[in-house]
Formats: C-alpha cells, structure tokens, sequence
C-alpha cells in the first residue's frame, strides 16, 4: 500500500488539472479549407479493375524484411535444439522429472570460478569444431556437468548430445570423446537470469534438499537453454539438475 500511495496521489492530480485545463482554451474556428475529398477528387472514368497489360511483366512485389529470431532462438525452418525436458520449468518450482540417457560429445576441463563462463564457452565451441569435422550434428543444448568443486574453482564435463555417435567412434583426439549424458531421477531448479546471480537458485535448491531431507549425488548439471554468452546476461535460460541417489 505505501507503493500504490505515491501513485495514487499522481493520478488524482493529473484528472484534476484536465478539467481547468481544457476550460480556457477557447474552441478552434471553423475550418474552411476543402475536404481531402474535394481537394484531390477521384476520376470517374478509371475502371475499377483494368485489366492487365499483356505486353508488360507484372511489377514485382516489394520485398519484405524478415526480422531476426529471438535470442536463443532458431530461424524459421531450422528447428531449435531441444532440452533434455521438453516441458520447460518455471523459477521457484521444483519439478521431478527423469532424464533421458543421450548419446554426447564430451570434453573435461577445469576452471576458477572467476573465469566459470569464458572457459565453458571455449569448451563448447572446440566441441562444436570438433563435431563439424566428422560431420556429426548436434541435437541438443550444451550441457556442464560439476564434477568437483573447492573454494577456488570445479572440474566438470562439457557435452553437447547427439543424434548417435560416429561408428566406428574415432579415437580421442584433443580431448574429445563420446558418451551419454547423466541419466535418472534427477530435481530440476530452473534459473532466468545472470549468471553471476545463479548462487540464488542453488541457495534454493540447498535449502529445499536440506528441508525434504533428500540425498543427491555429489555433481549437479547445468544445462543452457539459451546461448551462454556472459556473466552479465540477465537472459541466460539455466535448467540446474540435481541427481537422486
């Protein structure tokens, strides 16, 4: 109600000043100049439909400008890579879902917390090089898997799913390599937002597990709904994953 007062206040007086407001200005004369009608009178010997000149092409349409999609968006005909839960979450909601095992390109890495998205993101885009090299498409949204953590950084396990992968599966060359994503029960916590203030929704998630008294395993899952672009994007779409032992 404090809020609403303020403004409340403001509208009244606005409705108050209309009505003096509107008293002194005396009524515009007349206008005695002609009507759009008069001024530019139409022919009334062109036929409403004429027909078409067979020695002349049509003029061509006018080209329309096709605006560019949404970010985290593909353009229309290029489906966009699905999550691993179709049904997306809603901050604040916990969902129990179960993840599906999909075929993925891996890659292991270590990082300060510091430097968290610079380097996931160098992390995907050698993935992304790497699968365009033996022509495998990807067909899913990046995924981190935390492995490990400490007060000054984690390790994890950067993937991006695949339809299947190459047969034969070539052998591991800059550290890239083939498996299936973390599969099971698994709680979803869903963060919109930067991913600086991502510590938000794990204080959530801790706190809920702590108060269902619900053991997880010891690695969570960040999946990137949208592009993970940097720490300050406060578009950044997060499914965070807590698998249940």
């Amino acid at each position: 109600m404090i809020r609403l007062r303020p403004l409340a206040i403001l509208s009244v007086g606005l409705m108050l000043g209309v009505g003096p407001l509107a008293a002194q200005q005396p009524a515009p004369p007349p206008s005695t100049a002609p009507s759009p009608a008069q001024t530019n009178p139409l022919p009334t010997t062109t036929a409403p439909n004429p027909a078409p000149d067979p020695g002349k092409s049509p003029a061509p349409a006018p080209e329309q400008a096709v605006a560019p999609p949404p970010a985290g968006q593909s353009a229309v005909g290029t489906p966009a890579r699905p999550t691993l839960i179709d049904k997306p979450g809603e901050p604040g909601d916990v969902d129990e879902v179960t993840l599906p095992a999909k075929p993925a390109a891996i890659v292991t890495g270590k990082t300060k917390w510091e430097e968290a998205v610079v380097n996931l993101k160098q992390a995907f885009a050698r993935i992304e090089a790497d699968l365009a090299k033996l022509g495998v498409a990807p067909a899913g949204r990046p995924l981190a898997v935390f492995t490990r953590t400490d007060d000054d950084g984690f390790e994890f396990e950067a993937m991006i799913p695949v339809a299947a992968a190459p047969n034969p599966v070539p052998a591991e060359t800059d550290g890239l390599r083939f498996g299936t994503t973390p599969s099971g029960k698994a709680l979803r916590f869903a963060h919109r937002g930067s991913y600086e203030s991502i510590d938000s929704t794990y204080e959530t998630l801790t706190a809920y597990l702590d108060a269902k008294d619900i053991v997880v395993q010891d690695r969570f899952v960040e999946e990137y709904a949208t592009d993970l672009k940097d720490g300050t994007d406060d578009n950044l779409d997060v499914n965070i994953y807590a698998l249940v032992k």
